[in-house]
């Protein structure tokens, strides 16, 4: 059975990241420019349509009443090493790729899609790094970005201290989950390093600080097998219907 919704694509020539990146945007069947849509904007894109499964889920969701109109933009990465340099929080394209969300992805997307225009309607979603980069770009633009779903994130010092320090964490919406096995994950430059236990500090900070925070401890390990079934509570919490 084919996917009721319609795939288009755009491409930004980025002065920040001097490439061309393509975004895949996944409407709902019955989208029309008479109604307004919340976006959700992916890392690792390819990734969360085809490991993810989530048009099927913005399908199934959509159809049942159980979302608010929604679009999905995905963003994917060259490779693994170029993911890591865009992603991590001390990549050498970290800062640029965040700007490249902020000042060339919103824009385009304001142009083309018939969106709220606020930040509480742009979600960013990622797994591992991609939730990182999702949260990190959500503190650096607040105003822009006020929703982050995030999947079994990596965290460090610079993270947590990041959150810490953080006035605007009380003014975003956060989905935040990760497994109770993720505690040898083996990472891009090859250590292995336990994802378990400071995604649990960062768990206890947000509780502290954050005004809507959601958090998941999965049973399961570092894997899509476990982001893809949880993806429907993750929608359905940040784009359920109040």
């Amino acid at each position: 059975m084919g996917r009721k919704g319609t795939m288009i694509e755009k491409e930004i020539e980025s002065k920040y990241l001097q490439e061309v990146i393509t975004l895949k945007i996944y409407r709902p069947e019955n989208f029309s420019t008479l109604y307004k849509y919340h976006v959700c904007i992916m890392q690792d894109g390819n990734d969360y349509f085809q490991l993810g499964r989530v048009a099927t889920y913005s399908d199934r969701l959509h159809e049942a009443g159980e979302i608010e109109n929604t679009i999905f933009v995905g963003i994917h990465y060259k490779n693994k090493f170029d993911r890591q340099e865009k992603y991590h929080p001390e990549g050498n394209k970290n800062e640029a790729y965040t700007k490249f969300l902020r000042f060339e992805v919103v824009p385009l997307l304001d142009d083309t899609l018939p969106s709220y225009y606020l930040g509480a309607s742009r979600v960013l979603i990622g797994d591992s790094l991609g939730g990182t980069v999702s949260l990190m770009t959500a503190l650096k633009y607040p105003n822009t970005f006020g929703k982050v779903i995030m999947q079994s994130p990596y965290v460090d010092d610079h993270v947590l201290k990041a959150v810490k320090s953080s006035n605007d964490i009380p003014t975003l919406t956060i989905y935040h989950t990760i497994g109770n096995e993720e505690t040898e994950v083996q990472t891009t430059n090859g250590d292995v390093k336990d994802f378990l236990t400071p995604n649990r500090n960062l768990h206890q900070v947000l509780t502290e600080k954050a005004g809507d925070y959601t958090y998941y401890e999965l049973d399961g390990e570092h894997t899509w097998k476990y982001w893809q079934k949880d993806l429907p509570r993750a929608l359905q919490n940040i784009f359920g219907k109040s």
